[in-house]
């Protein structure tokens, strides 16, 4: 048998020999509950062992109760004992080690995502959406942070669910990392093998920007907020295009790591905007950030205080702390009209902590969660058809809800709901309520190759974003659509709603070619020396990089809304063009087993191979995402098609539906069913 002398010295990257010290951990900091363990003696063994493959032999007496601890009182082994022992932030990328400005880059928005003030359970390395993971264990981390110190610009790192599989020699115009997170295998794609999985240290649920290391604070949901609300305001409410929604009544529930954000699209919107909250923490979070402005305890307090902001026609967010049921409930007892109301709780993990039951306190949630699965799992039933039967009510009386890509409607079919089905049959046809991407953020953005455009000044001045917000002004042409005015106005005032947390970073919605131009334009920016090295991406929630049926192909109407292909295409097209950064991930925001979602991310160090990469990639793949929706017969992705194909003539070409007469169609079938 190889002894693991040999298989040290086999290695030049690895963890050092010395066994840190057990980290303090600092008060205040939300931590992640425990998930319970579940694990059989086998399988407890085998996470053990699976752990242990980091760590020197010599701390293996040390390091096994450990490790068997945090598996039993926490339902994971994250390994504490290699949590850093300096602040971990998004530092400037000069302060980092490396030996070429992509991986140093890298670990800038490593640190980013797991920095306090962004990070929903950073000792966890959870970034959002409650179980969303920079990667599995400290191990993981400290040993991807090698790698990237020892990286050259002719090397790919591969890292798998947050393993670093390892180094690999490439090419200048490859990726220097490619990430997966979470692929398993169909028979065993649902949440309870991928829990088992999870817990045994195999696989890992990235969501989408927290394991593609592209997360820049809940910004980028905020601006994704600001424009559903803006966009449905117009689509239900009869709001001008360049309206607002002053005098309007927005209610939803949340203010977690991307939740948390509602309160402060509903305010740029100019709604009057209550979300409910059971954890003080989270409010109290939003409440230091500026991201809401009143905190209520009661229904009764809450509705007087929006009702006194909508007769002034003024915005205001208020948090209510308390359960969205009872607050709901409350309302449709005393016939209040909500304009707009939705829901953004993490139902993608409905029995893992993503819900809370009403009826009991956010502490009693948490000791359920790790104590009594069974009785935890019954009041989540009873609690979502409340909120279903109530949200029945209230819809019947003119208010419009969304599902707002949580998985939410999901949540309540699988409790045994079968009303709410679109079909009557199964889910495949979506839900008798739309999701947010099947009404309005696919026929009025997506479809057009608009989507979430993003970027980090890696050199963590202020004054870099504020020449890049310039830059990216001066490319806009605001009076072109809608579309664009709305991004305008956004990268405008963006300053003024003081938007950032964590690395100076914007995001803002933009076409193909504009997410080319202005990638172009803070390249030649960098080359010239005005302002440092710049990390665009893009959140996996986007034209192309997501196929979803819940979410982000919801309005996919061919029936090919169940397929991945677009996504996987994405990543390996992204992947052969030479961008910084590729990953793909299964679950997203909607659950293991419901999405598979690619995302991208491309240093921009002012070189002229950065240009063309920007000009093959970037076009590639956003306009993948408005092929395929074009191919669904989408009226405004077909129009988009149209128009690229007479631009990029004889250098790209896409393949445009003709459209079957509907009452050919009805006529050859008559009869068939009865």
């Amino acid at each position: 048998m190889i002894s693991n002398k040999t298989i040290s010295e086999a290695m030049t990257i690895k963890l050092p020999e010395v066994l840190p010290d057990m980290p303090v951990f600092q008060e205040g900091i939300r931590r992640a509950p425990d998930r319970g363990f579940r694990l059989s003696e086998s399988q407890t063994k085998l996470a053990l062992k699976n752990a242990l493959r980091y760590v020197p032999e010599k701390f293996h007496d040390q390091v096994i109760p450990e490790f068997l601890e945090e598996l039993k009182t926490r339902g994971r082994i994250y390994g504490y004992r290699w949590y850093p022992k300096t602040r971990v932030y998004g530092k400037p990328i000069d302060e980092y080690k490396g030996k070429c400005v992509a991986a140093k880059a890298m670990q800038v928005m490593i640190d980013n995502n797991l920095d306090f003030d962004i990070a929903l359970y950073p000792y966890e390395l959870v970034t959002y959406g409650e179980t969303g993971q920079v990667c599995s264990n400290w191990m993981q981390y400290q040993l991807i942070m090698r790698y990237l110190e020892e990286m050259t610009d002719e090397q790919t790192l591969v890292v798998e669910s947050g393993h670093p599989l390892g180094l690999f020699a490439s090419k200048k115009d490859a990726p220097r990392v490619i990430i997966t997170n979470g692929l398993l295998v169909g028979e065993y794609d649902n949440i309870h093998d991928w829990e088992i999985g999870e817990q045994m240290g195999v696989t890992n649920y990235g969501q989408m920007t927290a394991g593609g290391w592209m997360y820049i604070g809940p910004q980028g949901i905020v601006h994704g907020t600001f424009n559903t609300l803006l966009n449905a305001g117009r689509l239900k409410l009869g709001i001008p295009d360049d309206g607002d929604l002053r005098g309007k009544l927005f209610i939803t529930s949340g203010l977690g790591g991307m939740s948390g954000a509602q309160g402060k699209a509903g305010e740029i919107a100019k709604a009057v905007a209550i979300v409910a909250e059971v954890d003080r923490s989270r409010i109290d979070t939003r409440l230091e950030q500026g991201w809401i402005s009143h905190v209520t305890e009661t229904p009764e307090a809450t509705m007087a205080l929006a009702k006194e902001y909508m007769d002034k026609e003024e915005t205001t967010s208020i948090a209510y702390h308390g359960n969205i049921v009872d607050l709901l409930e409350y309302i449709d007892q005393n016939d209040i009209h909500v304009h707009l109301l939705s829901d953004q709780t993490s139902c993608h993990n409905v029995y893992e902590g993503g819900y809370c039951p009403a009826g009991i306190t956010f502490e009693e949630r948490t000791r359920l969660l790790g104590e009594d699965q069974e009785t935890f799992h019954k009041l989540i039933d009873e609690t979502l058809k409340r909120h279903f039967e109530v949200i029945k009510s209230l819809t019947s009386k003119g208010t419009y809800f969304f599902d707002y890509g949580n998985s939410f409607m999901k949540a309540i079919y699988d409790t045994g709901i079968k009303e709410i089905s679109k079909n009557g049959i199964d889910d495949k046809d979506g839900f008798i309520w739309p999701s947010y991407v099947e009404d309005i953020m696919g026929p009025m953005l997506f479809d057009y190759g608009y989507g979430p455009f993003r970027w980090a000044c890696l050199s963590r001045k202020h004054e870099d974003l504020m020449a890049t917000d310039k830059a990216a002004m001066e490319v806009i042409d605001p009076n072109r659509r809608y579309q664009d005015r709305d991004n305008y106005n956004w990268i405008r005032d963006a300053e003024d709603n003081k938007l950032v947390v964590g690395t100076e970073a914007r995001i803002l919605y933009q076409d193909a070619m504009g997410r080319v131009n202005i990638a172009l334009k803070f390249n030649e920016m960098v080359r010239e020396g005005k302002i440092g090295p710049v990390m665009i991406g893009r959140d996996h929630h986007d034209v192309s990089g997501t196929d979803s049926p819940f979410r982000e192909t919801s309005n996919i109407k061919d029936g090919s809304n169940i397929t991945a292909d677009m996504a996987t295409q994405c990543y390996a097209g992204n992947a052969a063009r030479g961008m910084s950064l590729v990953a793909l991930h299964n679950g997203g925001g909607v659950g293991i087993g419901k999405s598979i979602n690619g995302g991208f991310g491309l240093v921009l160090d002012g070189s002229e191979l950065t240009d063309e990469i920007i000009k093959s990639a970037i076009s590639w793949d956003t306009m993948g995402g408005v092929a395929r929706r074009s191919w669904a017969r989408n009226e405004n992705a077909i129009t988009t098609s149209i128009e690229y194909n007479e631009m990029r003539k004889g250098t790209d070409h896409i393949t445009i539906p003709y459209i079957a007469d509907e009452d050919k169609v009805e006529a050859a079938i008559k009869g068939l069913f009865k």
